[in-house]
């Protein structure tokens, strides 16, 4: 009786596990499908010299063959992973009894059972969830690729598709991600890091950390001697050699600001869809580091001191391309970039603007004009020194940065006109028509600002702002290079030669005296009301540079004014992006070329070329 029973049992057993499985065995994944799965298709941005400054995306190597995989990977795999792999039939028994008895006496999880085929099943097919579905559903896909691959298939396959840390997912793209070489090129150590990484990727390459990747490495290379693949003495010569192990440089820490302008920009160019990009910019990515440094100095000690918290930078050449961005003091700590979508007020920046509307309107910078008390419509600036100076000349009004001067030009030429030629030169922010528009109560960004001073320094011609100079697909074909066009001259040559003497004059004898280079410079402070903002912008020789500090609540400064640590910080930043020349010779003014017009109509507004400076 007892043993009809068991035999029912045994029955309905059979039955329950079998309807288990035709269940589970209904809701299987389209196999086909995930095989040839879509994925994140990857940017890489590069800097002028073609070192990588952001990779997002997933990054994957082009697929290879058991013929392009080194012996020693396959091996070292084999012999980490699944050494039983060419024996069993998906599902390793004995592996499975072997951890089970290590688990139940560590009393936790020291072993896996999982085959390589159950991973490939598990990666390629099924979500990371653990239940008891996932589980079955794991084993009949196992057995399905049993009996439908080879065994060096579905290793293949394995080695292909497989995440191996910092983005990249196949054997190939980790080769060249970690050593900067093809696959079959590696030697038996790094062969034995890649496939230390599959226990856990993000934790073991060398990127994260070379100490865990050694410690890791040196593991697998004693479990390839344990399975009989090398000798003590390979195991020795292998370690021994790690010296020549050359991890590839990833992506940089600097220049992060840029990379996602460049970033929101790019649509504009392209339509990336499913393809991988490689976007060749502009960024002089060893001028960016210095910056960042001289910026970080100049806040953590006399800024530190003058309540001065945030800053940023922008460099560019005459042409508008950008050579230097920083948007803010750490990127790690706010991704919001000052330099782009911040807007200020410029304050005395902005006279330069003021100064050119006149010289337009026929005024000199000989031409003599009183610095005296004066009224519009009721309201009365006042000079940052609360003293006035009687008649001085035009260009010593704009060295000494005297504000009733130029609030009466502003008057003088019209406010209309002022905002026109703002407009021409680049300015897109929103303008209101009022007395105090000469001392710069209209806020901008320093990309903006900085772009109308490369005006100036170009001898008139318009300056629009770019980092692309060329976009590839992944197989190395150009989808978008720059070539020239652009605005053309916006303002006459000899109104800009005459600015040019005025802004030089700031430096030489006027409120930039701190900016001095050995070579000729030219340039403005700028101090908004309550020492709110500070800026200086100006150029030398090829180079164009704007540069901000403050607080981004707003907070007033201790009396840091655009003369002061500005004008210091644009000191080194120019000397960090140009070096010093010894012979002070002026600009030659020069027609830059500008940007091409992309197929899609990036440039069908000057407003849309300055959509990253909206907030």
């Amino acid at each position: 009786m007892t043993f009809k029973w068991l035999a029912t049992l045994a029955v309905w057993g059979v039955i329950g596990v079998g309807a288990l499985l035709v269940w589970y065995g209904s809701d299987l994944p389209d196999v086909d499908a995930a095989i040839n799965s879509t994925r994140r298709p990857s940017i890489t941005v590069l800097a002028a010299d073609n070192s990588v400054l952001l990779e997002s995306g997933d990054l994957y190597g082009l697929p290879v063959t058991m013929d392009d995989i080194p012996p020693a990977l396959v091996q070292a795999v084999i012999a980490t992973e699944d050494r039983r792999f060419y024996d069993h039939f998906g599902l390793d028994i004995v592996g499975l009894m072997r951890a089970t008895a290590a688990n139940i006496m560590a009393g936790r999880v020291v072993q896996g059972g999982s085959t390589l085929t159950q991973q490939v099943a598990k990666n390629l097919f099924l979500t990371p969830e653990r239940n008891l579905k996932r589980k079955v559903q794991e084993l009949l896909l196992a057995l399905w690729l049993e009996e439908n691959f080879t065994k060096d298939q579905i290793l293949t396959l394995y080695l292909n598709r497989v995440y191996l840390g910092a983005g990249t997912y196949g054997v190939a793209a980790a080769a060249v991600k970690y050593f900067g070489k093809p696959v079959k090129d590696l030697n038996i150590y790094q062969s034995a890091m890649i496939a230390g990484l599959l226990k856990a990727p993000s934790r073991y390459n060398p990127k994260s950390s070379r100490k865990r990747a050694a410690k890791r490495t040196a593991q697998v290379i004693r479990n390839m001697v344990n399975a009989g693949f090398l000798t003590e003495a390979d195991a020795r010569d292998a370690i021994s050699n790690k010296g020549r192990v050359s991890v590839h440089p990833g992506q940089s820490r600097t220049g992060r600001y840029f990379s996602d302008w460049v970033l929101e920009r790019l649509k504009s160019y392209v339509t990336p869809g499913g393809r991988d990009l490689v976007v060749k910019t502009t960024l002089d990515i060893g001028a960016e580091r210095k910056s960042e440094k001289k910026l970080e100095k100049i806040l953590a000690g006399a800024g530190q001191k003058a309540n001065v918290s945030q800053g940023a930078v922008v460099v560019m050449a005459p042409d508008g391309a950008v050579k230097v961005m920083i948007g803010g003091r750490n990127y790690g700590k706010s991704q919001f970039n000052r330099a782009v979508l911040s807007k200020r007020q410029p304050g005395s920046a902005f006279k330069a603007v003021i100064y050119l509307a006149a010289l337009q309107a026929g005024f000199d910078p000989d031409d003599k004009i009183v610095d005296e008390a004066v009224t519009v419509n009721g309201w009365s600036p006042k000079n940052f020194s609360r003293r006035y100076q009687g008649t001085v000349t035009i260009k010593t009004a704009l060295a000494k940065s005297i504000n009733t001067v130029a609030v009466k030009l502003s008057e003088k030429v019209g406010r209309g006109k002022v905002i026109g030629l703002a407009r021409r030169l680049g300015m897109t922010s929103p303008m209101k028509a009022s007395p105090s528009l000469a001392l710069g109560v209209n806020e901008t960004s320093l990309l903006e600002l900085t772009a109308v001073y490369g005006v100036f320094a170009n001898g008139g011609y318009g300056v629009w702002p770019y980092a692309i100079l060329e976009i590839l697909d992944g197989e190395g074909r150009v989808l978008y290079r720059r070539s020239g066009s652009g605005p053309g001259r916006v303002v006459a040559a000899e109104n800009i030669q005459k600015l040019d003497d005025m802004l030089t004059e700031v430096v030489l004898s006027g409120t930039g005296k701190k900016a001095r280079l050995k070579n000729r410079a030219a340039g403005k402070t700028g101090t908004s009301q309550n020492f709110r903002d500070a800026w200086f912008i100006g150029y030398s020789g090829n180079r164009i540079a704007g540069v901000w500090l403050g607080n981004d609540d707003g907070r007033p400064m201790k009396r840091v004014g655009g003369g002061g640590l500005p004008a210091l910080l644009w000191r080194d930043v120019m000397t960090a992006s140009m070096g010093q020349v010894s012979k002070p010779e002026p600009p030659t003014p020069s027609r830059p070329q500008m940007d091409q017009k992309p197929a899609n109509g990036f440039w069908g507004s000057v407003k849309d070329l300055f959509e990253g400076s909206d907030r």
